[in-house]
């Protein structure tokens, strides 16, 4: 018999290193990307994921082996309550990264922002506005701060959570203006993105704990007489370098990552949530009240936990004309009810 090669490649990738625990359960955005638009508008949204179901569609990928015959897709239930913009916030560019210029606030925020913020009796909007202006020749991006309103879902949460969202397109005056006409209002989902679109999905994954290197990197059990470990590794590493190389799968925490997902395709967007509450409630969540989206396939993070939705960064070349035509939406109980 000739000598069998073996090959070990290395297991687990290296790309998001370090593996630790998230510093808060809502993602942050990094990036926003450029938009080629003449009229300004919002560049994300938030939402809270409610679970999942399957759904049946008309493939419209013309590039597809099934195009035209309908299919089934697992999807994703967001709840997407409206957002409320309390304020204004603006940013000059420097050698150093982005730099606050000022800021301006709805006169009479809600009651519930005072259990995360410690704000003020009221403000002086005018004058918060009137600055801004002034320094419109510095400014460079324009965000609005915006706040969730968890009381419209069936969360039993009180406190809202605070996200930026950039504005794009348009001229600075033009974003200054548009952002003048959205203080202090709500704004719903359908005034940020429209059914077929593509978008990013950024949340903080499933919490696992601290886990061994069999489940944390995928790497190989050892043989079942092996001395000492099976859920190991063989060895730590050479002798030289002297030290432990950190490429090597250790035990350690697993999950509770943040992750942003590209291009995952708006399947749905609705106002009534009785539409897709599943029999006897979403697991772990309950039923949807008010204003949805549906997401083709799994986004990372568990149930109610808040989702940051964005303008896909890059987008795929080939995007379908229509929006998509949703046949059938499964509400059988995940329970077996």
């Amino acid at each position: 018999m000739g000598h069998r090669k073996v090959h070990a490649p290395r297991h687990g990738s290296l790309a998001y290193l370090p593996r630790h625990r998230a510093k808060k359960p809502t993602a942050r955005i990094r990036y926003w990307p450029q938009i080629k638009s003449d009229a300004p508008r919002l560049l994300g949204f938030s939402a809270y994921k409610a679970g999942m179901t399957y759904i049946f569609t008309i493939e419209d990928r013309k590039r597809s082996p099934n195009f035209g015959k309908e299919v089934m897709r697992a999807a994703t239930i967001l709840e997407t309550p409206p957002i409320l913009v309390c304020g204004i916030r603006t940013y000059a560019k420097t050698p150093y990264g982005l730099k606050n210029v000022t800021e301006a606030w709805m006169k009479e925020p809600p009651a519930s922002l005072d259990r995360l913020l410690v704000l003020p009796d009221n403000f002086d909007t005018d004058s918060m506005l009137d600055k801004i202006q002034q320094t419109i020749g510095e400014t460079d991006v324009i965000r609005l701060i915006t706040a969730t309103q968890p009381s419209q879902t069936s969360l039993s949460k009180k406190k809202p959570e605070t996200c930026e969202i950039q504005i794009g397109g348009g001229t600075i005056q033009q974003q200054f203006e548009y952002a003048k006409q959205l203080l202090g209002k709500n704004v719903a989902p359908e005034e940020v993105f429209k059914d077929g679109q593509y978008i990013d999905v950024a949340g903080v994954t499933v919490g696992k704990g601290f886990q061994g290197p069999v489940k944390r990197w995928g790497v190989t059990k050892l043989q079942h007489k092996g001395r000492k470990t099976k859920r190991g590794i063989a060895t730590l590493g050479p002798w030289n370098p002297h030290h432990l190389m950190y490429s090597v799968a250790r035990a350690g925490q697993t999950g509770y990552h943040q992750r942003i997902e590209y291009n995952k395709r708006i399947m749905k967007i609705g106002k009534d949530g009785k539409e897709v509450t599943v029999k006897g409630g979403f697991v772990r969540y309950g039923e949807i009240n008010g204003p949805y989206i549906i997401i083709e396939g799994s986004i990372p993070g568990t149930e109610k936990r808040l989702i940051r939705l964005r303008v896909p960064a890059r987008p795929p070349t080939e995007i379908p004309d229509v929006a998509p035509q949703v046949t059938y939406i499964s509400l059988d109980s995940p329970q077996g009810k």
